[in-house]
C-alpha cells in the first residue's frame, strides 16, 4: 500500500510530462513576422480570386510573358497589402486574435463576393453593419457554413497550434521594421514593373482595391467608423430655417395628406407599368396614375439612397458627410407646419425622421406573424388616420418590398402567380427563371399594397384632399453579368441597380387644396415622365406639391413648378455623380 502511495505521484508526474511533451510536439513555433507572412500568403491564395479575376479581366492571357508579369504584380500587391496591414496593426500579443478575426471575416466576405458578385467597399459594409437581424438571418445558408468551415475553421485549428517565439523588444522591433520595409519595396517594385497595365486597370475599375480581401474589410470598417464618429460628435445641422407656408395653406377647407411610399429594391426593368414583358403591376394599371419610367436612384443600397433622396443636394453634388450631417426634407416640412410621421417596415429611417414622430409596423397595432410583417401593415389603419387627419399631413411608409435574397418571403402565398419560383434563401440553389419569378411575385404584392392605399385615399376624397407618391430606393441584380442583390459601387453599378420605378396619384381635390392651377398637375407630371429624372427631384417636388416656400427649393427640379403660374416646369434631369 505504501509502495503504491509513493509511486502514484511519480506516475502522475510522468503522465503530465508525457502529455506536455505530446502537446509540444503538436505546437508550431514561429516568430510573429513568420506568422504575418504566412497569414498574408494564405489570404492572398484563398480569399482573392475575385480581386485577381477582376484585375486580369481583359488583359493578356497568363500564358505570355506580359501576362505572367501582370499576374505576379497583382499577387505581390495583394500579399504586401496584407503584410503591411498585419505588420502595422498587430503585436506579439494581438497577432493571433487579429488573424483569427480577419480569417473568419475574409471567409464570410469571399462567400458573398463569389455568390452574389458584391464588392466590399465602405458603402457595402455600412449596409451590412446596419441591416436588421431578420435580414442577416436570411443570408445564412448551408453554402456559407460550409465555406466558413473550410476557409476559416481549418485555418483556425492550425492557428491554435501556433506558438509565438519570445524575443527581446529591440530585436522584435528591428525584425518588424525590416519586414515592413521589405513589403514596401516589393510593393513599389511590382507597381513600377507593370505600371502601365496596373494604372489602366485602376482607372477602368476604381472599385478594384475593394476586392483585396481582407484588407478591404479593415479599410472599409475604418472608413465607416470614422464617418460614424464624426456624425456622433456633432448634432445634425438644421436646414430650411426659412421654410414657410404658401398662400394655399390659408385657403384650405379640407385636410391635405401626402402619402410618400419608399419602396425597397424594386427595379424599373421588372416594373409592369414601365414596359416589363409580364404585367407585374396589374392593379395600378387600372388606376389613373402617372408612371415615371426613367428614374435614377441616389445609390445602390438603402444606407446611401435613403438619406440622399431626402436631401436637397442629392446625387448631383453628392457629399456623404454633408448629407448625413444635415436634417432632411421631413424636418423642413415639419418646420413649415406639416405634421410628419414615419412608419417603418424595414431597417429604419437612416436619420430622416430623427426627432420626428415615427413607429414600426409591429408596434402600430397590426398583427404580424413571425419576425417579418407584410407591407399591408403599413396601411392597415389608413382609414382611421384619414378620419382623424387635420391640417397638412405627410405620412412616409418605408416598405420591406423586394429585399433579397428571400423574395418568396416578401409576398403572401396567393401572389405566387409566376411559377416555379425560388423558395430558398440560397439563390445559388435556384435557376434564374425561378429567381425572377419570385422577384416578380413580390412586385405583384407591392402593386397590391399601393393600390390598396390609393383605394382608401380615394374613398376619403370627400373629407380629405390626398396624393400618393411611390419611389423605390434602389434596384436589384437578378443574375445579369453574374451579379445578384444590390450594393455595387455606384460608378460601376449596372442600370438594373440604379433605375427604379416611381408612381404618382392624386385625388380630384388635391390640385385646389395644394394651390395648383386647375387641370395642370397630371399634364405637367406626364410631360416630366417622358424625360429622364432622378431621386434629386424628390426633395424639390414634394416642397412644390405641399406649397412650402424655402430657398432650398430649386424650381428646375420641382416637377410641378409650372403649375403655380410660373410657366412650364424645366424638370431638368440631375446628373448623378459617383
Amino acid at each position: 500500500m505504501n509502495e503504491h502511495m509513493v509511486g502514484t505521484p511519480e506516475n502522475a508526474r510522468g503522465q503530465r510530462r508525457d502529455s506536455g511533451d505530446a502537446a509540444q510536439r503538436f505546437e508550431i513555433p514561429v516568430t510573429a513576422e513568420q506568422l504575418i507572412v504566412g497569414a498574408a500568403l494564405f489570404w492572398t491564395l484563398s480569399a482573392n480570386r475575385s480581386f485577381l479575376g477582376a484585375a486580369l479581366s481583359g488583359q493578356t492571357p497568363p500564358g505570355g510573358s506580359a501576362g505572367a508579369g501582370l499576374v505576379a504584380a497583382f499577387f505581390v500587391i495583394a500579399l504586401c497589402a496584407h503584410v503591411l496591414l498585419l505588420g502595422l496593426l498587430s503585436s506579439r500579443h494581438t497577432a493571433k486574435p487579429l488573424i483569427a478575426i480577419l480569417t473568419v471575416a475574409a471567409a464570410a466576405a469571399t462567400h458573398f463576393m463569389s455568390t452574389f458578385g458584391v464588392v466590399i467597399d465602405p458603402t457595402m459594409l455600412r449596409n451590412v453593419l446596419f441591416t436588421d437581424p431578420a435580414e442577416a438571418r436570411e443570408l445564412i445558408s448551408a453554402g456559407l457554413l460550409l465555406h466558413l468551415a473550410l476557409y476559416a475553421g481549418l485555418p483556425l485549428l492550425l492557428l491554435s497550434r501556433v506558438r509565438l517565439v519570445r524575443r527581446g523588444a529591440l530585436r522584435s522591433a528591428a525584425h518588424r521594421a525590416g519586414l515592413l520595409a521589405l513589403a514596401v519595396l516589393l510593393l513599389a517594385g511590382a507597381t513600377l514593373a507593370e505600371f502601365q497595365p496596373l494604372a489602366s486597370r485602376m482607372r477602368n475599375d476604381r472599385a478594384l482595391r475593394y476586392r483585396i480581401t481582407p484588407a478591404n474589410l479593415a479599410w472599409s470598417l475604418a472608413s465607416v467608423a470614422g464617418s460614424e464618429a464624426r456624425g456622433a460628435a456633432r448634432p445634425r445641422e438644421p436646414i430650411g430655417l426659412d421654410a414657410a407656408q404658401g398662400a394655399s395653406w390659408r385657403g384650405r377647407d379640407k385636410p391635405l395628406v401626402l402619402v410618400l411610399v419608399v419602396g425597397e429594391t424594386a427595379r424599373a426593368a421588372n416594373w409592369g407599368l414601365s414596359g416589363h414583358a409580364r404585367q407585374t403591376t396589374p392593379e395600378l394599371a387600372r388606376l389613373p396614375v402617372v408612371n415615371f419610367p426613367e428614374v435614377v436612384a441616389c445609390g445602390t443600397n438603402t444606407e446611401v439612397s435613403l438619406p440622399c433622396m431626402f436631401a436637397p443636394i442629392g446625387r448631383r453634388d453628392y457629399d456623404e458627410d454633408r448629407i448625413r450631417g444635415q436634417e432632411s426634407l421631413l424636418h423642413v416640412l415639419a418646420r413649415a407646419g406639416a405634421s410628419v410621421h414615419w412608419r417603418d417596415n424595414q431597417s429604419g429611417c437612416k436619420g430622416n425622421c430623427e426627432g420626428l414622430p415615427n413607429d414600426r409596423v409591429e408596434t402600430s397595432g397590426f398583427a404580424c406573424e413571425g419576425d417579418r410583417c407584410p407591407d399591408e401593415g403599413l396601411v392597415h389603419d389608413l382609414d382611421t388616420r384619414l378620419r382623424a387627419a387635420k391640417g397638412t399631413q405627410v405620412w412616409v411608409l418605408h416598405m420591406l418590398g423586394n429585399h433579397g435574397p428571400s423574395y418568396f418571403r416578401r409576398h403572401p402565398p396567393e401572389f405566387a402567380r409566376f411559377l416555379p419560383e425560388c423558395r430558398s434563401d440560397d439563390l445559388a440553389s435556384c435557376s434564374r427563371e425561378e429567381i425572377v419569378n419570385a422577384y416578380d411575385n413580390a412586385l405583384l404584392y407591392t402593386d397590391h399594397v399601393l393600390s390598396t392605399a390609393i383605394a382608401r385615399l380615394q374613398a376619403s376624397a370627400d373629407k380629405v384632399d390626398s396624393a400618393m407618391l411611390y419611389v423605390s430606393d434602389h434596384g436589384e441584380s437578378l443574375g445579369e453579368h453574374g451579379l445578384y442583390l444590390h450594393g455595387a459601387p455606384y460608378p460601376i453599378a449596372p442600370d438594373v441597380q440604379t433605375r427604379v420605378p416611381m408612381v404618382f396619384w392624386a385625388s380630384g381635390g388635391f390640385e385646389r387644396g395644394a394651390g395648383l392651377e386647375p387641370g395642370c398637375l397630371q399634364p405637367a407630371l406626364r410631360s416630366a415622365a417622358a424625360r429622364p429624372l432622378s431621386h434629386d427631384h424628390l426633395f424639390h417636388t414634394v416642397l412644390g406639391l405641399l406649397d412650402v416656400r424655402t430657398s432650398l427649393r430649386e424650381p428646375t427640379l420641382d416637377l410641378v413648378e409650372g403649375c403655380r403660374g410660373g410657366g412650364a416646369p424645366l424638370a431638368r434631369a440631375a446628373s448623378p455623380k459617383p
